[in-house]
């Protein structure tokens, strides 16, 4: 530790944890027991006495302390399981985030406050035992000759919300990544077939991402585990990502393709945080918006690189982004950044609106940017905060210089107002040229909006004609409440259309004339799924 200011007192979180003994000790100076322990419960903190003055400088802290492995599905944890035999047993499992490290050991338990990690397990000699890091010593322990004492490799600086351990009955599948990570799958005994799967996506999605971001993975290996009592699909602990079994698990027989699919997304997700959450972190629990919305976009990329047979991204549409318009259209809604004062509210704000319409915006913004700054300032960002703490502003910072383009101010008019634009279209040919009137107007579902303020949005709009409708004429930057666009060379059979790949987080209310001009295009299938969807959708709403 290091004590910034003379004090008496070291206050930090702790829940149902009983501390027996405690005492500091000055680098190169004798120790100092602590005289009494002050649990405050209700702030789940506990308040360290010391009899004399703790001067400024480093040194070390020691606790001795007895917690509960608990039912509570939280913290450190018993999950109970079957063995094939039918016998009930219980496996020691961790969940921290958002705030449960506490209640495995004492600690400073925010996502700024990091540190490294230097675990060691004592657990029965039969036992599979993991955590964040590689084994480096596994030997006897003296009291015991049925325990055996596991040491793990010190971690990088981390926060501890990503701090894990399980102890249990596991067979394994393993393989080495392309750039020589050891990859391992846990399953429950005798299941290991099914955990092939997950092997063959996270060997191939680690590289991927080293490749986007340009930046390696971190560490040595990481272990994908399914736990037989989990309340999350999965956690992205960093190298020990945990799993409920649904969420991992294929048996080659009997599992359809949408739960390979599901499979597949899911470790594309844990993954992407072993960067992007992990290696940089969020300031504090307002920013989760970010660390979620961006791997629950990231993760269909990284499924359409491994799978481009699924179509997954006409399925994003379909699922995540109409769901966060229905949602968002509502006068209930809410912004995708809540700011949060104390995190036991980071539950209550998380919902649909924070994953899927978070990663609806990282989409358009990855498109309005272009894969290849995208790339750029992804690596900038993660290369400038690795092993820190950012806020969104950084990543919006380290794009802007990668792009060029005002991204900030873009962003803020869609994660820090609730809701979206309806935009309306009108055109008239001039000429060789098509003149197109764009008018936009918040989009509500109970009707057109009344309200007395005109929340506006800077909309990146891409348009389409029939010369090609899977390539942008033109792209074009609304900000402001009325813009004219003249799309040169459009003669007057050509149909034209807004948003191409439904990518832009808006609808579009056609004039009844350029609607009819789509209709051929509909029958004939020329223009692609993805767009008659969105067409679709935003008619059906209307």
């Amino acid at each position: 530790l290091q004590v910034k200011n003379a004090t008496n007192q070291i206050v930090m979180n702790c829940a149902d944890i009983d501390i027996i003994t405690a005492s500091y000790a000055p680098e190169g100076d004798e120790e100092v027991h602590a005289t009494g322990f002050n649990y405050q419960n209700e702030d789940e903190k506990v308040t360290l006495s010391f009899p004399s003055t703790l001067q400024k400088g480093t040194g070390t802290l020691k606790i001795d302390f007895v917690g509960e492995l608990n039912d509570k599905m939280k913290g450190f944890y018993r999950s109970k399981y079957t063995t094939p035999t039918g016998d009930t047993r219980y496996a020691a499992v961790t969940q921290f985030e958002a705030t449960d490290a506490r209640r495995a050991f004492p600690c400073w338990d925010e996502p700024a406050i990091k540190a490294t990690f230097d675990i060691s397990l004592v657990v029965p000699k039969d036992r599979v035992a993991l955590s964040n890091m590689n084994v480096v010593d596994r030997k006897p322990y003296p009291d015991d000759e049925n325990l055996v004492e596991v040491k793990f490799a010190r971690t990088p600086v981390m926060s501890t919300y990503l701090v894990a351990f399980v102890v249990g009955e596991y067979d394994f599948v393993e393989a080495r990544s392309q750039d020589g990570v050891l990859v391992r799958v846990y399953t429950p005994v005798g299941k290991a077939e099914q955990g092939k799967f997950a092997l063959e996506v996270a060997a191939k999605t680690l590289p991927f991402y080293k490749d986007y971001f340009n930046v390696p993975y971190p560490l040595p290996k990481i272990d994908l585990i399914a736990i037989a009592d989990f309340a999350a699909g999965a956690m992205e602990n960093w190298g020990l990502v945990t799993y409920r079994e649904t969420a991992l698990l294929i048996d080659p027989k009997n599992s359809c393709s949408s739960s390979r699919q599901w499979v597949a997304l899911v470790v594309g997700h844990e993954l992407a945080h072993q960067w992007f959450g992990n290696l940089v972190t969020m300031e504090w629990w307002t920013h989760l918006w970010l660390n979620e919305g961006f791997a629950s976009w990231i993760e269909y990329l990284c499924v359409d690189h491994c799978f481009p047979e699924y179509d997954i991204w006409t399925q994003f549409v379909s699922a995540d982004y109409t769901r966060a318009q229905e949602l968002d259209a509502l006068d209930n809604s809410h912004p995708i950044e809540v700011s949060v004062g104390h995190p036991s509210e980071v539950d209550e704000i998380f919902d649909a609106i924070s994953y899927s319409k978070g990663a609806s915006v990282i989409r358009m913004l990855h498109d309005y940017i272009g894969d290849e700054d995208f790339r750029k300032g992804m690596n900038l960002y993660l290369t400038k905060f690795q092993q820190k703490n950012a806020a969104t502003e950084d990543l919006w910072e380290s794009l802007e210089k990668a792009s060029g383009k005002p991204i900030a101010a873009v962003m803020n008019t869609w994660t820090k107002q609730m809701g979206f634009p309806l935009i309306y279209v009108e055109a008239e040919q001039q000429e060789d040229d098509r003149v197109l009137k764009l008018v936009q107007k918040k989009f509500c579902a109970s009707g057109p909006y009344t309200g007395e303020d005109f929340p506006m949005w800077m909309v990146p709009i891409s348009i389409c004609t029939s010369d090609d409708p899977t390539c942008a004429k033109m792209q074009v930057l609304m900000d402001k409440p009325e813009l004219t666009v003249v799309l040169k060379d459009t003669k007057p059979d050509q149909w034209v259309k807004l948003n191409l790949g439904t990518v832009g987080f808006y609808r579009t209310q056609y004039s009844p004339d350029m609607l009819e001009s789509l209709i051929p295009a509909i029958k004939d299938l020329s223009l692609p799924p993805v767009d008659r969807l969105g067409l679709q959708n935003d008619l059906f709403s209307l």
